[in-house]
């Protein structure tokens, strides 16, 4: 089996870096932008050496035009193979992009010149209300170009801190022919799931004699099994993770329980254990369907009109399964189910788990500390303790998964005469992000013990769980076994939407050194709505309608984590409900009442933003030089209807079927909605249970104003010098400015409140950039880029900022003033290099492309920025003649921090840790290294057909993620190879 080793992968790809990854190019507004075109192979390269000569910004470009010839099924997997670009990757597919060393959330998307709303697929994305745009829903069939601007220029819409993409559809009257078309069959196999589906999509292009009216249209149907086998360290609140030994707790661990390890209880305290040895296996499949239509109309040379249509939808029920173990509980005494702190009691003495066979090392942290990690151990009850709590089992399907992205936009051009030429961009767009019902059952396993050995990063660590019987449902005689001890049922729906208008003109001056002036407005309307609704059930007793038949059971399967690695003995079976199974309980437990009963208020966002943008720019050219400057002036203008909480008691809830209740105290109070509280059959309903919410208005305007200058010299014929100097935008994540308020307290005079804080400021990068470009031959090219940002307005979650609220006194219902611990804002650095070098091998029909990238982050206080990876490189080998092309493309990313790039406002990313007297940051999740290797062959079977050949992951790489150390292994993943075979014929 393929070993991954990272560091040599990482030395390896910067190495061939010198000669060699993919960097190719394509057309792009003349004069304006530096281009590498990433096309088919021989021509498209020659092609994009020749735009990126005479262009001044410094861009990357990804055609369509070859895309077949790339092992590419969306734009971020080809954006991946870029100098200074990273994707993450999802299951098995690429979905978001950042650029140079940032994360996704500062990367603006544009298809056509506007902003694209889509939605995300899984559940955790749909409810983070990040402004990163998921490309799964957009196939790489219905592109024509991708421009990466990585500086800036005024005419450039606000939003993309570290970098924008704007991405076009065909024209129909840039077609040679009148009629034309592409029909492409294939298929898809899995190798994982063991399964295969359908990959179709057909386009036609049709255009009158006169070259005055065209369209096109354009449909796709592709299908995908997909399924993650992973260990991990998750599990419930208070076993979930890494945490550290504490004797005064943990009142098994003592110097007699240790006798014979040559440790005692003290040498333990500090000591860095894993709260869980679990197993978790997903299946899901990515049903996308959707297609495109364009208009032209051009009557004459001086207008032409263009209305471009898309609409995307991806069906990605999914069924997660999860056996944890619960480590920390059992250290700590605790037996309730799902990490509650109910004693666990063994013939009415309560208990505690030992720790026996100690294995120590040392590990030395991500900032320097040197810790102690328990690398294996039996977690063991003492002996004659009767079966104890040790973990769980679960199924959680999510059913109705899907997301949704569309757009309209109308683009209008029209020359008024020689000097003065107009445009018009109207576009519409909305996209949701919804799953139907996310629903799971969890069992509750007993038994004496785990018994664990952490191996190495990239292999499945040993478990074994002792005295629990047979691995399969019910319990036991003697305790042991599973009991159904939880249930959870929730739907959720993100919506975003924007309707934006974009007028620009340009007028020529012909001047010595200024040729033309552009100058242009644009207002954007946007809103962002999230909610969440939990079922009402009829009885709050878990066994009313428990299956069990045997029929509705199902084991893992019997190849699970066999990819993974897992030592020899090792547990991994488990068992779970089967989603039929599922479905009829809490169908038959469902209880009817209103959409508005089954609200969560508190889970609600409901934002408006409107931005309004104004520019001037200067395009200018002297003797061996050109470019531009110019200055945009930005106000953006943000309205949160913010959740927030009434103490109990003091409004009446509206009794589902009952007329609508009003509360005197609070006017706004929303009395229709549940929160929480239950209305289960034959309970009298309490109007004054639970916490009721209001809705409470929030507004904040910004302006600002964004400089830019790009400059192009050719020092001598081929050698390009070119400098970027710019003030870019990104806006806070939706969460942070309109997320609920939560939990008040008021301690010693002082209250407090989690929540929003709209009065964050957006981010703001000072972006400098110089690159270097020789062109030593037809096709070949090597260039450097030198790059620093630094950022102002950095999020920094957690912290009880200056933001206050008028609420209630939970205590004596006095209104207060609380201060709202929420996000503040810090600074951040990025400074990085790129270095790109193509060529062909000689004359002969061989050639490569190399890239890679180094960039630096820091944030104020210290830490790494979230989802920035130090390095990143590709190197990609081609052969082509007229009756066959190959491609073999490798990726390479180093490791960065995983954690959400939205996390709520009072998640604690500030937090410090004492550990063994050493005050230190909290463990981030860290993703580690990973080489991803493709491939594609394509062969011209007729002047007008192709059959070809696709391989994705073909190392079945294993994604691995740590906390302080690669000691401590977090998670691995596995996702499996992917084989597509489509044939393409063009008439």
């Amino acid at each position: 089996m393929f070993k991954q080793k990272p560091l040599a992968a990482a030395v390896s790809m910067a190495v061939w870096s010198l000669a060699a990854v993919p960097a190719m190019a394509q057309d792009v507004p003349s004069g304006q932008i530096q281009t590498v075109e990433v096309t088919g192979i021989r021509a498209s390269m020659a092609k994009s050496l020749a735009v990126k000569r005479d262009s001044a910004a410094n861009v990357e470009v990804i055609t369509a035009e070859d895309v077949g010839k790339m092992p590419d099924k969306n734009l971020a997997d080809s954006l991946q193979r870029l100098a200074g670009v990273a994707v993450r990757t999802d299951y098995d597919e690429a979905e978001k992009v950042a650029m140079r060393g940032s994360n996704p959330d500062h990367t603006l998307i544009l298809f056509n010149g506007h902003t694209v709303s889509g939605g995300d697929w899984y559940v955790a994305d749909q409810l983070s209300s990040s402004r990163s745009t998921s490309l799964s829903l957009m196939p790489s069939s219905v592109l024509n170009q991708a421009v990466v601007y990585k500086t800036s220029s005024a005419n450039l819409v606000d939003g993309g801190m570290a970098g924008t993409i704007n991405v076009s559809t065909r024209k129909p009257l840039a077609q040679k022919e009148r009629l034309t078309g592409i029909v492409n069959l294939g298929g898809v196999y899995s190798e994982l799931p063991g399964k295969a589906a359908h990959d179709l999509n057909a386009s036609m292009n049709w255009k009158n004699e006169s070259n005055t009216f065209g369209f096109i249209m354009q449909g796709f149907a592709e299908k995908r099994f997909v399924r993650r086998d992973s260990a991990s360290r998750f599990a419930y609140v208070g076993g979930s993770g890494w945490d550290v030994i504490n004797t005064s707790t943990m009142l098994g661990i003592t110097d007699a329980s240790l006798a014979g390890t040559g440790y005692k209880a003290s040498d333990l305290n500090g000591v860095r254990i894993p709260g869980s040895m679990s197993t978790e296996f997903v299946e899901s499949v990515r049903d996308r369907k959707g297609g495109m239509f364009s208009a032209q109309f051009k009557p004459n040379a001086d207008l032409d009109m263009t209305m471009t249509g898309f609409h995307s939808e991806m069906k990605a029920d999914n069924f997660g399964r999860l056996n944890a173990g619960a480590m920390f509980s059992m250290l700590r005494g605790q037996g309730g189910a799902q990490g509650a702190t109910t004693p666990t009691l063994s013939n009415g003495q309560r208990v505690y788990a030992q720790i026996k066979n100690p294995v120590i090392v040392t590990e030395r942290t991500v900032y320097g500390h040197d810790l102690k990690v328990l690398k294996s151990a039996d977690i063991v009850y003492p002996a004659g303790t009767t079966p104890q709590y040790i973990g769980e089992t679960e199924g959680a399907y999510r059913e109705g998964a899907k997301a949704t992205s569309a757009f309209l936009d109308l683009d209008v051009k029209y020359r008024v005469n020689q000097d003065l030429s107009l445009k018009g961009l109207f576009s519409t767009t909305k996209g949701v992000g919804q799953t139907g019902l996310d629903q799971g059952l969890t069992y509750t396993r007993y038994g004496t013990g785990v018994r664990y050995a952490l191996g190495a990063l990239r292999d499945a660590p040993f478990v074994q769980y002792l005295g629990t019987g047979p691995n399969v449902p019910g319990r036991n005689a003697d305790g042991s076994g599973f009991v159904l001890t939880g249930r959870a049922a929730s739907g959720v729906k993100t919506t975003d939407k924007e309707n934006s208008l974009q007028l620009d003109a340009e007028y020529r001056l012909d001047r010595e050194m200024v040729k033309s002036l552009e100058f242009g407005a644009r207002h954007a309307d946007h809103r962002r709505e999230s909610a969440r609704r939990f079922p009402q059930l009829r009885t709050g007793a878990l066994s009313a309608n428990e299956p069990v038949a045997g029929s509705n059971f199902i084991p893992y399967p019997s190849d699970f984590g066999a990819d993974l690695d897992g030592p020899a003995g090792w547990d991994n079976t488990s068992w779970t409900l089967t989603p039929e199974a599922l479905k009829a309980y809490f169908a038959a437990n469902y209880k009817p009442t209103s959409a508005d009963w089954e609200r969560r208020t508190s889970t609600e966002l409901d934002m408006r933003e409107r931005q309004s943008s104004a520019f001037v720019m200067a395009n200018l050219e002297g003797n061996k030089w050109s470019g531009n400057i110019g200055l945009r002036y930005v106000r953006t203008q943000v309205n949160a209807a913010v959740p927030s909480p009434i103490p109990v008691g003091l409004c009446p809830r509206t009794e589902p079927g009952k007329p609508a209740t009003t509360c005197a105290a609070v006017p706004g109070a929303i009395t229709t909605a549940s929160d929480g509280v239950q209305y289960y059959d034959g309970v009298p309903f309490n109007p004054l249970a639970g916490v009721m919410y209001y809705k409470q208005a929030k507004e904040s305007t910004f302006n600002n104003l964004l400089p830019s200058m790009n400059i192009r010299y050719e020092l001598e014929k081929d050698h390009i010098v070119r400098v970027g100097i710019s003030k870019t935008i990104s806006r806070q994540n939706y969460n942070l400015l309109g997320a609920g308020y939560g939990s008040p307290t008021c301690t010693d005079g002082f209250c407090q409140v989690t929540g929003p804080n709209p009065n964050l400021e957006p981010l703001f990068a000072k972006n400098i950039d110089l690159s270097y470009s020789w062109y030593m031959g037809r096709r070949s090219m090597f260039g450097f880029n030198i790059f620093a940002s630094d950022i102002t307005g950095y999020p920094k979650t957690g912290i009880a900022g200056q933001d206050t609220v008028q609420l209630l006194d939970p205590r004596d219902s006095q209104i207060k003033s609380f201060a709202v611990n929420s996000a503040s804002q810090q600074g951040a650095r990025i400074a990085g290099i790129e270095i790109m070098y193509e060529q062909p091998f000689g004359n002969s029909p061989f050639g490569f492309t190399s890239n890679v990238s180094k960039s630096r982050t820091r944030v104020d206080d210290g830490r790494p920025m979230v989802g920035a990876s130090e390095y990143a490189a590709n190197l990609g080998v081609y052969f082509e003649n007229d009756k066959l092309s190959a491609r073999l493309v490798a990726n390479y990313r180093s490791e960065y921090i995983n954690t959400s790039t939205a996390p709520a406002p009072n998640a604690n990313s500030q937090g410090l840790s004492t550990i063994n007297g050493i005050l230190m940051p909290v463990a981030p999740t860290y993703a580690a290294p990973v080489t991803t290797l493709a491939f594609n062959s394509t062969y011209n079977l007729m002047p007008n057909l192709q059959l070809s050949f696709s391989a994705t992951n073909l190392t079945n790489v294993k994604r691995a993620y740590y906390r302080y150390s690669e000691e401590e292994q977090q998670k691995l993943d596995v996702s499996g190879r992917i084989y597509y075979l489509n044939l393409k014929y063009r008439f």
